[in-house]
């Protein structure tokens, strides 16, 4: 970190890349103390993030990335959802240098922007799919969850929208808020502990445009069983698997 903020200072476009674990909390005091302090325009690059490295425990989780990053002072957070946005961000993290953190992968996704991403970035977000009862937001592998979620609620006559919110910082509240006014209710589904992370980004973004909603969050419970197990055994273990996506926006739409 204290050799990225130097090259930076010398004028240099820096990008700090590491296992999600170890950039976020390992040095997280050094990204506070260095790089946020000076507001220097590094940026950090995590992969492996949420339950990413789901064999190897809770060494290796980070449901708690979003929290603790979102918390530095000027930092924008992105959380791309397949390769095609990741390569959006990477240009322009090479054009316009800033203080970010940009949340990877550590598999392959399938594509899902597969005509190309032209959103603007400074918007934020993509509404993917249109519906009109229940919203469902996420980010980075768990649009894929949702998607498959959106199909699931068609056939049980639930209109579900889907948004990938992929920057977590520095949120466009007004348009997400307009389109989020088009549904009933709003659900977020998350690979986080729900204290101050992904559904915490989307509910203070409603609260302070003045909006209330009909809202859930899924997402990790405090006290979560650390066990070993694949990626989707541990969605379902913690309850945000496909089924229980379904389960919360059939809730939300009987309410």
């Amino acid at each position: 970190v204290d050799l990225a903020s130097g090259l930076a200072l010398s004028g240099k476009k820096v990008f700090l890349y590491a296992m999600a674990p170890f950039i976020t909390a390992r040095c997280y005091e050094q990204v506070k103390c260095v790089i946020a302090s000076m507001n220097l325009p590094v940026t950090l690059i995590a992969v492996g993030v949420g339950l990413g490295y789901d064999h190897a425990t809770l060494t290796h989780f980070t449901p708690e990335d979003i929290a603790c990053m979102r918390a530095l002072n000027g930092i924008e957070v992105l959380s791309p959802a397949d390769e095609v946005s990741a390569a959006a961000l990477a240009v322009e993290a090479i054009n316009h240098p800033r203080f970010r953190y940009i949340r990877l992968e550590r598999q392959p996704q399938a594509p899902i922007y597969k005509d190309g991403f032209t959103v603007p970035l400074d918007q934020g977000f993509v509404h993917l799919a249109e519906g009109s009862d229940v919203v469902l937001c996420a980010c980075g592998y768990m649009v894929h969850k949702a998607l498959k979620a959106k199909e699931t609620l068609a056939q049980k006559h639930v209109s579900a929208g889907v948004v990938d919110l992929f920057r977590l910082k520095r949120v466009d509240g007004p348009a997400l808020v307009n389109v989020m006014a088009g549904y009933d209710a709003v659900l977020t589904v998350e690979e986080q502990l729900l204290e101050g992370g992904f559904g915490s980004v989307v509910a203070e973004t409603l609260i302070d445009q003045d909006i209330m909603k009909p809202m859930k969050r899924l997402g990790l419970k405090d006290g979560f069983e650390v066990v070993n197990g694949d990626r989707d055994t541990l969605h379902g273990l913690y309850g945000i698997d496909t089924r229980h996506i379904v389960e919360g926006a059939l809730a939300l739409k009987r309410g």
